[in-house]
């Protein structure tokens, strides 16, 4: 059975791979810290994830299915996804496993890393 904060996550990525920007964030917390993984470091805050992934979605299609979600001892969230990236025309650009790691404070996303590409 699925722990809330499983759902939460859950519902991200269903949010995040329907390009449903609004629908995400109402799911971080208003200082989330998100890694850029396109383009390397962080962005911290609503309005920049935002632009980030409006930046990113203009040049690829990337799609991430969640396949298992394992509690860390210090409460943090490993989450292990397949990940599928294409540009717009179709042309694979990476198909593989990640690891993303979450906090999640009162209920919202609070911050993930990339831990692994597996």
């Amino acid at each position: 059975m699925a722990t809330l904060n499983e759902n939460i996550l859950a519902q991200a990525y269903t949010a995040f791979n329907a390009r449903n920007i609004d629908e995400v964030l109402v799911l971080m917390q208003p200082d989330v810290h998100w890694p850029n993984g396109w383009e390397g470091g962080y962005v911290e805050g609503h309005s920049a994830v935002r632009d980030y992934w409006t930046r990113q979605w203009r040049e690829l299609n990337p799609y991430v299915e969640p396949v298992a979600f394992t509690q860390k001892e210090d409460g943090r969230i490993e989450t292990e996804v397949k990940q599928v990236v294409k540009d717009h025309n179709g042309n694979l650009l990476f198909d593989g496993f990640v690891k993303h790691v979450y906090t999640i404070e009162n209920g919202l996303i609070k911050s993930m890393e990339i831990v692994e590409i597996c």
